[in-house]
């Protein structure tokens, strides 16, 4: 069925006066339409939008919307290319921070990996720890509207650095005095932000014998950082995902880069996007629990979908699932091992679609004790790395370009 504009509206697509748009009616350039008031028109979209495409070599008409070019990232059947270096490759060889740089083109530069010195953060949510830390560093930037970007690359660096330190001091605030002396890493220092997060999820653990065998083996925690910093590494872009069109539609308006982080965080904060791997970690923990086969039963009677399988863009399978599985299994014990395969079989006999990261990530929280909404903040991470290549990416562009264009109807759901 046709879907049919108003006069007023079929005119704005085309950029011209009402006037202009009945003499297209009278030039037999458009065809209009009886509506239910007699002294209306209606004019078919398709029509208005193809005369709308044949106008824009004459001039500029109010329909256009922006495309993106981008030379941050490729999704390739590999997977995500960093400046043509495949991820999967740089993953637990390369540093997150040194990844970073790469995505920014930037020299590498680890005296300005020191966080800013802060406030202990208020009693609240990891994620929203993240929120907070970017909000006060921006808060105590006098230039922060430096859109240079040796400023911008700068800023991001002391946005991860601070975000992680303060992970740490937030989870050191709920702990007894006696296990302060468990972090490896002071506020102080510059260093890696996989070992602030390997620190803060090593703290929020609780006391078990299992995660106390995890604090005492220093082997242990090594081999955990290397699989967060890898997770970090394979997570930091994915091209054009929803959060980071936010992040460019921040740019675009030139709104400084602690507020564009913000735009980002705030987006893939939904279940669809960053907290996608706390439904996988549930999947695991319930595997445990109840068994494979009863735990994917069960989310597939109320889900209908597994949670951790399948991407729109990889049909094959996700590189990056291959990529972080090994060094999630270096950690893991041969009961968990045999658990998460056991998943991976099932699934693949009955024909459900491949594991992506998700899957993975999930995989790593569950392994290292940790709980559900870790993987989350792994994800956000390593995300503002990202975000930051493309905010700046976009600085080089037209300020104000995007400009979607609504259809309207007077049926629309409201």
């Amino acid at each position: 069925m046709a879907r049919m504009l108003e006069s007023e509206e079929a005119a704005r697509r085309l950029g011209v006066k009402i006037t202009t748009l009945y003499a297209y009616v009278s030039r037999g350039l458009l065809t209009s339409h009886p509506c239910a008031d007699p002294k209306r028109r209606l004019f078919d979209l398709e029509e208005v939008e193809a005369l709308a495409r044949r106008s824009r070599s004459a001039k500029r008409v109010e329909t256009r919307i922006a495309s993106v070019t981008t030379g941050v990232t490729q999704l390739r059947d590999d997977g995500p290319a960093y400046r043509g270096i495949p991820a999967s490759t740089l993953a637990g060889t390369t540093p997150f921070e040194d990844v970073a740089d790469l995505l920014w083109r930037a020299d590498p530069d680890m005296s300005h990996w020191c966080p800013v010195a802060l406030p202990n953060p208020p009693s609240i949510e990891p994620h929203d720890v993240l929120h907070w830390a970017i909000l006060m560093c921006g808060a105590s930037d006098p230039l922060r509207s430096d859109l240079r970007k040796d400023a911008v690359v700068r800023n991001a660096r002391k946005v991860l650095a601070t975000s992680t330190a303060v992970l740490v001091r937030r989870t050191l605030c709920d702990l007894p005095a006696h296990r302060h002396d468990e972090v490896r890493l002071s506020d102080s220092e510059p260093g890696s932000v996989a070992r602030r997060l390997t620190s803060s999820f090593t703290l929020a653990t609780p006391d078990s014998s299992g995660s106390q065998a995890l604090r005492a083996s220093t082997s242990r925690s090594s081999q955990l950082e290397r699989a967060i910093d890898a997770a970090l590494v394979l997570l930091a872009d994915h091209e054009l995902a929803t959060s980071t069109m936010a992040v460019r539609i921040a740019a675009c308006t030139r709104a400084d880069v602690y507020d564009a982080l913000l735009a980002g965080l705030s987006t893939v904060a939904g279940p669809l996007h960053g907290g996608a791997s706390e439904q996988a970690h549930a999947l695991l923990v319930q595997a445990e629990t109840a068994g494979p086969g009863p735990a994917l039963d069960t989310f597939l009677r109320w889900q209908r979908t597994l949670p951790g399988f399948g991407h729109v863009v990889y049909m094959s399978g996700d590189p990056r699932f291959s990529a972080l599985l090994p060094l999630v299994y270096d950690l893991a014990t041969d009961r968990q091992r045999q658990h998460v395969e056991t998943v991976l079989e099932i699934a693949r006999s009955h024909g459900i679609p491949g594991p992506n990261i998700d899957l993975a990530l999930a995989a790593l929280t569950w392994v290292g004790g940790f709980g559900p909404k870790a993987g989350r903040i792994i994800f956000s991470v390593a995300r503002l790395a990202g975000w930051t290549a493309h905010y700046l990416e976009e600085l080089d562009e037209r300020p104000l370009r995007f400009r979607a264009r609504a259809v309207y109807s007077s049926t629309a759901p409201t």
